[in-house]
């Protein structure tokens, strides 16, 4: 499953370049033009990672890093901050803000998404790991196989999807429409009986032989990779 990542940044050329190139590194991206914006997107869907800018329109970079940080739901999320001030004291600013890093503009875009890949290792290493484990589950992102007590797990494209972003978050319980955005992408258009169908066939491959099901239905919820079963 492709991280995602908010872009916050007003300079429009600079956004494109940033969704377009992280894009291409296998994320997720979505942009915001200012600081309102952006804290109005984090509470719709959290990201998995913030590239913040420092100097934005209504609500500051520094004040956007504040109020992330004096969220629960979002104290963790990493956030790298983007500005053109390089000296020492605005970046230990922006760090005691609660920045995880701070990129000097102008910057190379490999170095940018070196340190975006250092900061999920660190702090979401599920999301950046070749390999994804759930009690006798195994997921190999790189080999596209999953095996289940050694078996091998036969899974169409979709279940497999479906299957690394359950393993992600093991135990919470997602809606259809949030499995929908990150299953089929927030642009594609799918009915919520799709979620279904396809959460059914992920159920019965993962039960062959007789293996317990570990997908937990939740009435009028959705539906979670169960921690208890």
């Amino acid at each position: 499953m492709k991280p995602s990542i908010l872009v916050i940044e007003d300079e429009a050329a600079l956004s494109t370049l940033l969704e377009y190139n992280l894009d291409k590194e296998g994320f997720r991206v979505a942009c915001a033009a200012d600081g309102e914006e952006g804290l109005l997107r984090i509470e719709e869907e959290t990201p998995d990672l913030v590239v913040l800018d420092w100097m934005l329109p209504k609500v500051s970079g520094v004040e956007v890093c504040r109020q992330l940080r004096a969220r629960p739901e979002t104290r963790r999320m990493p956030i790298l901050m983007l500005t053109a001030r390089g000296e020492e004291t605005d970046k230990v600013r922006g760090l005691d803000t609660g920045a995880d890093d701070y990129v000097v503009k102008p910057f190379a875009m490999s170095e940018l998404v070196a340190r975006i890949r250092a900061l999920l290792r660190r702090t979401r290493p599920e999301l950046v790991e070749e390999r994804l484990e759930f009690k006798d589950i195994v997921l190999d992102r790189a080999s596209r196989r999953v095996t289940r007590s050694g078996r091998n797990v036969r899974l169409g494209p979709t279940e497999f999807r479906l299957l690394d972003f359950l393993m992600q978050r093991p135990g919470r319980v997602f809606s259809r429409e949030r499995l929908m955005d990150a299953v089929w992408g927030p642009n594609t258009y799918v009915e919520l009986r799709t979620v279904d169908v396809h959460v059914g066939r992920l159920r019965k491959a993962l039960r062959e032989g007789g293996a317990a099901d570990p997908i937990r239905t939740v009435r009028s919820a959705g539906y979670s990779l169960d921690q208890e079963r």
